[in-house]
């Protein structure tokens, strides 16, 4: 059986979705006043999704927007992409996670290199958002309302239904898309994948602005103001988010050592640790680890 997964804050490239020979997983996202934001990552499986509740603004290779209950999205593989709670109580969505070789991407076959090989490498400009107005919305919300089913039922049989659901999702995209004069995602997106990639391997070390900066050839200046608009927070604010999460992890597999645990993720002062963990999570270090208890 499987388990219904929760998208949480920071979601990394890395993470695994779904099983080796079943790479798929769902997902169901909260957003509200107290966690507003999933920040900008990425990774090689593409994301189908629904909006269930409230709006957001979802950005997508560093282009935004506005999404509203019943919408759909669809994030090819690669892209970078966050959401940002937007003006109502609460923001739930429902959310599939995919890769391109369940339905066939590792083959050599008319589908994958007309296709799904050009659909990973960013050849076609696909539609992000389907609102219902969109001409495509009615099948692709009823391919959307089958995927949610048979995830659901586990009927015998239901990974060759699942499959289907997807290619026919893509179908329906592939019928408002058009061939992209030039494959791959933009200079600003590559520059900051460079930089996030380069904070997930050092997290742990002093980073420095300036160290960031000439990562992607910037002034420090730039490289400020380059950052904080693409990812709505300031490098400094990102990095320690992302210690943060490396902190829950790892209170998450048994480390209850609080002092370890902040060294290790590149909090050097005890104290600003605790600040920091409070501030993002609204409770101590060890009320957390007592919660896990």
């Amino acid at each position: 059986m499987k388990n219904l997964h929760s998208l949480a804050l920071g979601q990394k490239e890395n993470a695994k979705h779904g099983e080796v020979f079943f790479p798929i997983q769902k997902y169901i996202t909260r957003l509200a006043s107290d966690d507003p934001v999933i920040t900008t990552h990425w990774h090689e499986e593409a994301e189908l999704t629904r909006i269930t509740k409230g709006s957001c603004v979802y950005q997508i290779d560093l282009v935004e927007y506005e999404a509203h209950e019943g919408d759909l999205l669809f994030i090819p593989p690669l892209l970078l992409h966050s959401i940002l709670f937007g003006n109502s109580e609460e923001f739930y969505s429902e959310t599939y996670v995919f890769h391109m070789n369940f339905l066939g991407g590792n083959t050599t076959d008319i589908c994958s290199t007309h296709y799904l090989t050009p659909i990973r490498n960013h050849e076609f400009s696909m539609p992000y958002l389907i609102t219902s107005l969109h001409p495509a919305y009615p099948s692709l919300r009823r391919c959307f309302n089958q995927i949610t089913a048979l995830y659901a039922e586990e009927r015998f049989g239901y990974e060759l239904a699942l499959k289907s659901c997807l290619l026919q999702a893509l179908f329906l995209l592939l019928q408002y898309s058009d061939r992209n004069s030039s494959a791959g995602s933009k200079p600003s997106s590559d520059k900051l994948k460079i930089i996030l990639d380069y904070i997930e391997l050092h997290y742990a070390e002093p980073i420095s602005v300036s160290e960031l900066a000439k990562l992607c050839y910037f002034s420090e200046y730039h490289f400020m103001r380059f950052f904080k608009k693409h990812m709505n927070m300031t490098c400094i604010q990102y990095i320690n988010n992302v210690r943060l999460e490396k902190s829950v992890e790892q209170f998450e597999h048994g480390n209850t050592s609080i002092l370890e645990v902040s060294l290790s993720v590149g909090f050097h002062n005890l104290s600003y640790f605790h600040r920091a963990f409070k501030k993002k999570y609204h409770m101590t270090p060890l009320s957390f680890i007592k919660r896990l208890e």
